[in-house]
Formats: C-alpha cells, structure tokens, sequence
C-alpha cells in the first residue's frame, strides 16, 4: 500500500514539474522569459537542394528571441523539449 501511495505522489509531482516548465520558469540557465504562447504551423516542403522538411510549428514571430522555443530556459509545448540556444539579440 504504501508503494502504490509513493507511486501516485511522484507520478503528480513530475506531472506537476512539467507544467512549471511550459509556464515559462525563469531559472533554467539565466535566459528565458517564458514560452511563447503563441505558434505557428508550416507545411512540409522541399527545400532547393532536395531535403524534405516535415510540417511543423514554430513560436509566432516578434521582437525578441527570448521566448522562443529553443532558447534556453523556454520549453516547446508540442515535444517538451527544453531550450538551448542562447538569444542572439
């Protein structure tokens, strides 16, 4: 009984983690001001060279790269993968 109970606590705590992290937390590594909540979708194309590049969406565009997807600190909302990349301006 007590396993399951520890089970179910850790499960609503990383659940809870997770949805820190799509609200914007503003420690992770010093840069992001928070995900951008609005997006963008592009179709698939190919590219001049031949390369196939898969429908996806992107953060909608503005001022700031802040809160961007991939910058660090930000998290995408459609895979969870955290931001890396540092700003450039």
């Amino acid at each position: 009984m007590k396993i399951v109970v520890l089970a179910v606590v850790a499960l609503l705590a990383a659940a809870g983690s997770a949805s820190a992290q799509y609200t914007g937390y503003h420690g992770y590594a010093g840069y992001g001001i928070g995900s951008n909540p609005s997006s963008v979708y592009h179709q698939g194309y190919t590219t001049q060279r031949g390369t196939y590049v898969q429908p996806h969406y992107q953060s909608a565009p503005n001022t700031t790269q802040m809160d961007n997807w991939n910058t660090r600190g930000n998290v995408n909302p459609y895979t969870g993968r955290i931001g890396t990349r540092s700003p450039r301006y």
